[in-house]
């Protein structure tokens, strides 16, 4: 076939005016029409994927290269053609249209001028690696400008074409509308559809960007604060008018905390972030915090706002809230540190009354950590004998002799030392150990009264009093368990007083009650502690198997004549004459009475002539040893403080 010569390609075509031939290999025959010698020029580039140049080869199911030209020109896919030195060398109308721009204005511009490739080293680094042929493709995403001022989020593709073109092919594919749905989703994932805050996972994300914001950026405080806040009693709302009422509550609070966040945030370059955690809990994040005075006002700014009743169709409602304040330095804060300390301090605020704010105090939370490290260790230290016992004399109050002693645990923590029961026996009633940890005691004063008898049979046996908290009465075999440890030990019934307080047999039914009778029926003694700070309901003395009373100690200090400095102190009458009457009943009723912190010869000259038959405290002995109470039955002698 001879060669014909075709007319020039018009604007925006993909390939220049070219002489097609049938022929494919170009270097071993001349095209016709050539000149004899002289080699046909190299083809134009064309789209990729093609099979071969529209110049010299037709598709292998005989497409023309114009059918090539057609489709890459009318394509709905922005694309342009760019030679290995990044200038289009063609554009279609549709990335014309895309970035508002003619057609025929792409030629011989710069691509990465155009689609912005240049902006970063990354990108630009990638892309020149595309025009060399040494990276298979490039994908990012530009933001764009419009001519006509809009921004355009846009896709762009950078692929080689096949290596005879020389050329790599641009495609830019407009996402704006999928970046919207996105977008759209995410503020649906990140906020909370009754009150449209910010929802936990939003808050957690803000929070983790504020503390490395601000323990990285010099310009700021690099302090952050937090009120971590719930609302009282919301969820007999919802109990009682229903959660439709309910969620309404929650949407008039949301917009009054927005308000107080504005409020705060005026004049500042941001305003605190108000997020709702899940049910009534909301927290309010001040970032760039100047310290727990700016927290505190706005702690104290929203409880005022809760103050005012909230109308919802037709109900009004008034709330309070309770409130953790936090505020600290951002470098070595995490945020679960933050939120712990905010939870805690919130559990401060409801525990001191509620319709409060309080802020975090580390000294408070050191003690609270120390609790929960002495909870987690309390059953495995007993198997560990981390435990001891002392012993307080009972001293009589006529002879001045010792004619028992309290057995008072002690925890030998190997961390915090030796601990007092005050700071354990909750703990212990609270987890349950206190059962576990009751036996052991009740067994070991047993023994050791058991063993003092022995060891001084010329003196008269002293008798033991053992503490009982009433969940063992409730969650053990009390009844059992005594018996057993008295058959084990060989002590005699009489020889045992078990202690409980005021408020533990208060109200005593069932099986407290029988367990009592039980034990007394055994012949233990049964004795109520601290009489006089519970109930005070002196009808259950009659019905109650209880032998023995012992006065709490702001009795005696309320009667006490002279310091144990020898400084004098003013008596309140009132306690002399109550504890007079007290110990008149209790005798009249069958019952002796001891006296608790006996500190001034005084003091137990006055219970003396008042007819107290026990006395305890420090004037007789601090708690001791074993071996100290042996001592004194050796010698005789008291006291041994």
């Amino acid at each position: 076939m001879s060669g014909t010569s075709e007319g020039p390609a018009p604007a925006g075509d993909l390939v220049r005016p070219t002489v097609t031939e049938r022929h494919v290999d170009t270097s071993s025959r001349p095209s016709a029409g050539s000149s004899p010698g002289t080699s046909a020029p190299p083809p134009p580039p064309v789209p990729s994927g093609s099979p071969g140049t529209a110049v010299e080869r037709a598709a292998p199911d005989g497409t023309s290269p114009r059918a090539f030209q057609a489709a890459f020109a009318t394509a709905p896919l922005a694309m342009a053609v760019v030679d290995r030195d990044g200038t289009v060398v063609t554009a279609n109308e549709s990335l014309a249209m895309l970035l508002g721009v003619e057609a025929r204005a792409f030629a011989g511009r710069s691509a990465s001028e155009l689609v912005d490739l240049a902006s970063d080293a990354r990108t630009w680094h990638a892309y020149r690696e595309v025009l060399r042929g040494r990276q298979a493709r490039l994908r990012c995403t530009r933001r764009l400008k419009h001519p006509d001022g809009h921004s355009l989020w846009v896709q762009i593709t950078v692929t080689p074409l096949p290596p005879q073109e020389e050329a790599v092919l641009v495609s830019v594919a407009d996402i704006g509308p999928r970046r919207e749905l996105q977008a759209r989703l995410r503020h649906l994932q990140m906020h909370d559809p009754v009150t449209r805050l910010p929802n936990r996972t939003l808050f957690f994300e803000r929070l983790t960007a504020a503390l490395e914001a601000e323990a990285y950026e010099d310009g700021g405080t690099g302090r952050i604060g937090l009120c971590y806040l719930d609302l009282d009693g919301f969820k007999a709302v919802n109990d009682t008018l229903g959660h439709r009422v309910g969620d309404r509550l929650l949407a008039a609070v949301a917009e009054r905390l927005t308000r107080c966040a504005d409020e705060a945030g005026h004049a500042r370059a941001t305003s605190p972030l108000v997020a709702r955690l899940g049910g009534d809990e909301f927290a309010l994040l001040v970032e760039d915090s100047t310290g727990t005075e700016q927290v505190a006002d706005l702690a104290e700014s929203v409880l005022k706002a809760l103050q005012a009743p909230f109308d919802l169709s037709g109900q009004r409602l008034s709330l309070s809230a309770s409130i953790g304040v936090v505020e600290r330095r951002a470098t070595g804060t995490t945020a679960t540190g933050l939120m712990q300390a905010a939870d805690t301090t919130l559990y401060w605020a409801k525990a001191d009354g509620k319709g409060r704010w309080t802020l975090f105090d580390p000294e408070r939370n050191a003690h609270r950590m120390t609790r929960q490290a002495l909870s987690s260790t309390l059953r495995s230290a007993v198997e560990r004998g981390e435990f001891a016992l002392e012993y307080q004399p009972l001293v009589g109050m006529e002879d001045g002799g010792v004619h028992g002693v309290e057995a008072l645990v002690r925890w030998n923590h190997p961390r915090f030392g030796m601990l007092t029961p005050n700071r354990f026996i909750g703990l212990a009633e609270e987890d349950g150990s206190i059962v576990q940890l009751g036996r052991w005691v009740l067994a070991t004063a047993c023994r050791q009264a058991r063993r003092w008898q022995l060891d001084h049979p010329d003196a008269p046996p002293l008798f033991v009093s053992v503490n009982v908290a009433v969940r063992q009465v409730w969650d053990s075999d009390l009844v059992a368990d005594v018996a057993e440890i008295l058959a084990e030990t060989g002590l005699a019934p009489h020889l045992l007083q078990l202690e409980l307080t005021e408020s533990a047999v208060m109200g005593s039914a069932g099986r407290p009650l029988q367990a009592l009778q039980a034990l007394s029926d055994m012949g233990v003694r049964i004795a109520i502690d601290d009489f006089g700070t519970g109930y005070s309901n002196l009808a259950y003395l009659s019905r109650l198997p209880v032998s023995v009373l012992k006065l709490d100690g702001s009795f005696v200090r309320g009667f006490q004549y002279e310091n144990a400095d020898g400084s004098s102190a003013h008596p309140n009458p009132a306690d002399e004459v109550i504890v007079e009457a007290l110990i008149q009943l209790a005798h009249r009723l069958g019952l002796t009475v001891t006296a608790e912190c006996v500190e001034t010869a005084s003091q137990a000259s006055r219970l003396r002539g008042i007819g107290c038959d026990t006395g305890q405290g420090w004037l007789y002995s601090r708690p001791v040893a074993p071996d100290r109470i042996s001592a004194l039955l050796t010698s005789g002698a008291c006291p041994l403080a």
